[in-house]
């Protein structure tokens, strides 16, 4: 009879990083894989900055992007993390990619800045399109929109402001 080890069947159904949360009792959801086959778990924000030094040790020096979205009018705000091992003489990286809820009250999430130094512009631009707030990072500050603008305007309730100035094309 063959006996099937509890850690290789939760790597199979939930994947390595799911797997290596539950061992270490972390919460987190399995989101399943995305279309590509990349593991997708939904951690919490307190937790985010623990959780992100376990991929980093375990070789995913690579943070390829942070993006951000607001899940619905009135939801919560996303803040997505692709992470990849980039290693020597590898034509197929591994992946991850790690999600992150936060109410859209409150938008804040642990800066992984200081792991990561890619994450720079990347977290500044979630913080002047969305208002995340990324706490611990060292120059969070509107990069895409003026200092003086109000709002997050990829907010899914955004109110557009009635104003533009119109700039001569020619």
């Amino acid at each position: 009879m063959n006996t099937i080890n509890e850690d290789q069947l939760n790597i199979e159904t939930r994947g390595r990083l799911s797997a290596w949360l539950t061992r270490h009792k972390f919460f987190h959801r399995p989101l399943g894989y995305d279309y590509r086959g990349v593991e997708t778990p939904q951690v919490k924000s307190e937790e985010w900055l623990s959780v992100a030094v376990a991929p980093y040790a375990y070789g995913f020096n690579y943070l390829r992007s942070q993006c951000a979205y607001d899940s619905a009018p009135g939801g919560y705000l996303v803040s997505v993390y692709h992470l990849t091992q980039v290693q020597d003489y590898s034509d197929q990286p591994e992946e991850v990619c790690v999600k992150i809820f936060v109410p859209r009250k409150d938008p804040r999430i642990p800066s992984v800045y200081w792991i990561w130094r890619g994450s720079d512009f990347q977290e500044r631009e979630s913080y002047d399109m969305l208002g995340i707030i990324h706490q611990g990072h060292p120059h969070l500050r509107r990069i895409l929109m003026p200092e003086s603008w109000v709002g997050w305007p990829l907010r899914k309730d955004y109110v557009v402001p009635n104003f533009y100035e119109l700039q001569d094309a020619y």
